[in-house]
């Protein structure tokens, strides 16, 4: 059996586990909830066939057939990875799908990708409140020993936790149409504001049976490692749902989020009222 393919992707601190939760409840899905290697496997295999000489080697005589070993060896993998899953889709997180939705859909036409997203200084917010609680671990990428304003620059560089997905949430404006109606964007603050609406409308956009969740009894799934991550981004479940109260963020810091990613906010929070201002 041959399942659909659901990517989960997006910004970190915007849903995506609570996301994966909530999907796993339908009968029809699988979903292990925890973020996936999958995709950097597809990845790293492109890069290393790319330089492998004896395969370089046959492209100039046997394009075609040596192409063709290629894409269908990679859809063998991803195929093969949820084989014996038995339902309808497969639900797979890794932020790392919208980046490279197009080589995806080359390998499972079918699929989809699900994008989390977050106002953008509640993400900072979050992320900072979390490290707050941690201060005495440093992050994998040492950011503890800037200030606020130096640590939300580097947070948000195109290398960085923020920035990256955020530079793919951008390239989604370049991509073709067809592309792009491979994607569905789920606002964190609509998740948590309407889960039972926002579920029903997600599960008919994946083709599936209705099916109602009761957000005040959910199924707890198998808790991600966090240690990795040095305690700085934490995937915990709930049986419930209960939106988090609003992080203070300092204005000059907000005000040069929105400034920097008004395209952002235009896509995604139109309504926002920019109530931050840069100080002195």
């Amino acid at each position: 059996m041959t399942s659909h393919f659901i990517g989960i992707a997006g910004l970190p601190r915007a849903g995506s586990t609570l996301l994966c939760q909530l999907l796993a409840q339908h009968p029809d899905l699988h979903c292990e909830g925890n973020s996936s290697p999958l995709c950097n496997a597809l990845l790293g295999m492109r890069r290393m066939v790319s330089d492998d000489a004896f395969f370089l080697s046959q492209l100039d005589t046997s394009f075609d057939a040596s192409y063709g070993h290629l894409k269908t060896a990679m859809q063998g993998f991803l195929r093969g990875w949820y084989q014996d899953c038995g339902k309808q889709g497969v639900v797979d997180k890794n932020r790392a799908w919208l980046h490279c939705v197009e080589m995806l859909l080359q390998l499972a036409p079918e699929a989809k990708i699900i994008v989390c997203v977050r106002e953008l200084g509640q993400v900072y917010g979050s992320i900072e409140a979390q490290h707050q609680r941690t201060i005495l671990l440093d992050f994998v990428d040492h950011l503890a020993d800037f200030d606020r304003l130096g640590r939300a620059d580097m947070l948000f560089a195109k290398d960085r936790t923020i920035g990256a997905p955020l530079s793919s949430l951008h390239a989604v404006l370049d991509l073709p149409v067809e592309v792009q109606q491979k994607l569905y964007f789920v606002r964190f603050e609509d998740l948590m504001a309407r889960p039972v609406e926002c579920m029903s409308h997600l599960y008919a956009w994946l083709g599936l049976a209705p099916f109602q969740i009761d957000p005040h009894d959910l199924a707890v799934g198998i808790q991600e490692s966090d240690s990795h991550y040095r305690m700085k981004y934490t995937h915990r479940q709930q049986a419930t749902i209960s939106a988090p109260r609003p992080h203070a963020i300092p204005p000059r810091i907000q005000a040069q989020i929105e400034s920097a990613y008004g395209w952002f906010y235009a896509l995604y929070y139109p309504q926002h009222q920019h109530a931050a201002t840069p100080s002195a």
